[in-house]
């Protein structure tokens, strides 16, 4: 079953993100689990966790289904030392956040050398960071999420996603989550089903499907290999239809988060809607 939902609110609690994303009719869905745009947080209650529990098994969401992301400010490639390990902090936190919660993966950007280091350097101390937060933890899978390439973020090629997933330790807790945008936008093209048919064997031939483990369905606002990261709802953006014909018909895709992240909340049920009957 291919399992299509969206990036839903926490407001009033993560117990909440559940409920939201039953409303529209999701079959997976992503949150925060805490305010992705400030370093500390709240500890999780006994009574937030079991009722995000709770609500997860009546919308018959279970822990694969669901793809936390973490905060946006973690650079776990950060060419200083002070604010790397502020991140790495940060980001083990965010992985006992996940697994409190009784879920299996965290979603996360690299990292970004920002001119001050080089990439394979960079590649090396975000692969590191990782291996780190795995050591600390027991459950959770890092799932990686592909760039779009803008300023000095990595993780934009497949080659880049390969190294990270050469330099990590424990094979078994690595993953990749694949942006249809930010894949658009770095270069590889969806356009047709040839187009991604051949970005798919691609990211097979270098990385591994078997590493697989969400996706962000997103059109794209920017044309192929602009490197802008701007999202566009589906179907209504340059990336078109196909690609996501093909998604929700290639078995790769079958019981992986496929998650929405259009700029509109409001058409997310109507998107979701327009996914499932494009499979056949």
């Amino acid at each position: 079953m291919k399992r299509v939902g969206a990036h839903v609110s926490t407001a009033g609690g993560v117990e909440n993100a559940p409920l939201q994303a039953t409303s529209i009719g999701a079959k997976a869905f992503a949150l925060f689990t805490k305010n992705q745009r400030q370093w500390k947080a709240p500890k999780l209650t006994t009574t937030s966790i079991d009722a995000f529990r709770r609500n997860c098994d009546d919308g018959g969401f279970r822990p694969e289904h669901i793809l936390p992301h973490d905060s946006y400010l973690i650079n776990l490639g950060s060419p200083d030392p002070e604010k790397l390990l502020r991140a790495r902090e940060a980001f083990i936190e965010e992985m006992l956040r996940v697994e409190e919660l009784g879920l299996v993966m965290l979603n996360f950007h690299p990292g970004s050398h920002l001119k001050e280091i080089d990439e394979t350097r960079c590649l090396q101390l975000i692969a590191e960071s990782i291996n780190m937060a795995l050591e600390r933890t027991t459950t959770v899978t890092a799932v990686i999420e592909n760039t779009a390439g803008q300023g000095t973020n990595l993780g934009n090629s497949f080659e880049q996603l390969r190294s990270l997933t050469d330099q990590v330790d424990d094979k078994s807790r690595i993953g990749v989550c694949l942006d249809t945008c930010h894949l658009f936008a770095s270069g590889y093209d969806l356009q047709s089903r040839s187009a991604i048919e051949a970005t798919f064997m691609e990211f097979d031939r270098i990385v591994g499907l078997s590493y697989l483990r969400g996706m962000h369905l997103n059109d794209a606002m920017q044309p192929l290999g602009s490197r802008i990261d701007r999202h566009a709802g589906i179907g209504k953006g340059t990336i078109g239809m196909e690609a996501f014909s093909w998604i929700m018909n290639h078995p790769a895709c079958e019981e992986i988060p496929l998650i929405l992240e259009t700029p509109n909340s409001e058409e997310w049920q109507k998107e979701i809607q327009l996914l499932y009957s494009l499979a056949k």
